[in-house]
């Protein structure tokens, strides 16, 4: 229990810290949404709307800094991140929720297929240690170390310009109507295949590297030897014995990659023209949108808060032995 009283402590703390810098870091910035919103506009908001615009945004001049924060608290309570003045003062929340699926379905895809791939691959690897399976790591890492732009253009050469299987960007066809029909979600399916393939290549390094060491170092364990010893089929033993316990630093690794999901990958969003939370980052921090870039922030720190708190609760659970450390 006092494990987890600690743990909530300090995501607590942390949760209070992420939002208070959310809150102070556009007001320590050159000029505010207001002022960019009006030369945008070239002058035609009048004093009295642009004092509005200011009241609006939480940027009241006739408060206190202090007494802002506290607005800013009150409304993010009650679920209100602001306006977005890039995109017509729509809802923030809004906004990034019509980007969120679109990231979440295609990044949430490729990194569980990448973990269960890669880890099912270093777990083989590692049980075979020595072996010519060795050849797969510095293949895979090798494809970790290049970058996700040149790796996209490499697929878009390849695949859809070259032999012409798959579209080279966004997320469906031009002139579709989004909506649950086999027609839009074939679309969506091969739009994606692109940059889901970028992603599961780039990153199965990371998961294939890190099972097949702690494969090797599992294997050396007393109760692995005994359980050979017993006569135990080797599946048995590389599953139940091995695998099981080795794959426990990679749940920790997974949850976070989880919590990174609703981040996006802003670089491949850029190359494949995806409207994602990444691509949506990008644009918000080119107009200077702030209330936009404050909520896509927050979104994105909380979430991966929530993932670091799955993550300790998991490995608690699965290893008793974090809970002895801590106590």
């Amino acid at each position: 229990m006092r494990f987890f009283l600690r743990r909530g402590a300090f995501y607590l703390f942390t949760a209070w810290a992420a939002i208070t810098l959310n809150f102070f870091l556009p007001r320590f910035m050159k000029g505010d949404p207001v002022t960019t919103y009006i030369n945008k506009n070239q002058g035609r908001i009048s004093p009295e709307a642009a004092e509005s615009l200011r009241i609006l945004f939480g940027l009241d001049t006739n408060k206190t800094l202090f007494e802002q924060y506290i607005q800013y608290w009150n409304l993010l309570l009650h679920g209100d991140l602001g306006q977005s003045f890039s995109n017509g003062l729509a809802p923030v929340t809004q906004v990034i929720g019509q980007a969120l699926p679109w990231t979440i379905g295609l990044v949430g895809i490729a990194t569980v297929i990448s973990f269960f791939l890669g880890t099912a691959v270093g777990a083989w690897i590692g049980w075979r240690r020595g072996s010519r399976a060795d050849i797969v790591v510095p293949i895979t890492t090798f494809f970790s170390t290049v970058p996700y732009f040149w790796l996209g253009l490499i697929v878009i050469a390849v695949f859809s310009t070259g032999l012409g299987w798959f579209p080279a960007s966004h997320a469906y066809d031009k002139g579709s109507v989004p909506g649950f029909n086999l027609d839009f979600i074939g679309q969506v399916i091969q739009h994606g295949t692109l940059p889901a393939i970028t992603i599961v290549v780039s990153s199965l390094g990371g998961w294939v590297l890190g099972m097949r060491n702690m494969m090797v170092t599992v294997l050396d364990e007393d109760y692995v030897t005994v359980a050979e010893a017993k006569g135990l089929a080797p599946r048995r033993v590389l599953v139940a014995y091995a695998a099981r316990n080795a794959v426990l630093p990679q749940l920790s690794s997974f949850a976070l990659s989880l919590g990174f999901i609703v981040g996006g990958t802003l670089v491949m969003e850029l190359v494949f023209s995806y409207p994602g939370v990444g691509k949506l980052l990008l644009d918000a921090t080119s107009a200077k949108d702030y209330p936009l870039m404050q909520g896509l922030f927050l979104v994105i720190t909380l979430t991966v808060l929530v993932a670091n708190i799955v993550a300790d609760i998991a490995y608690a659970v699965l290893d008793p032995r974090t809970r002895q450390m801590e106590s």
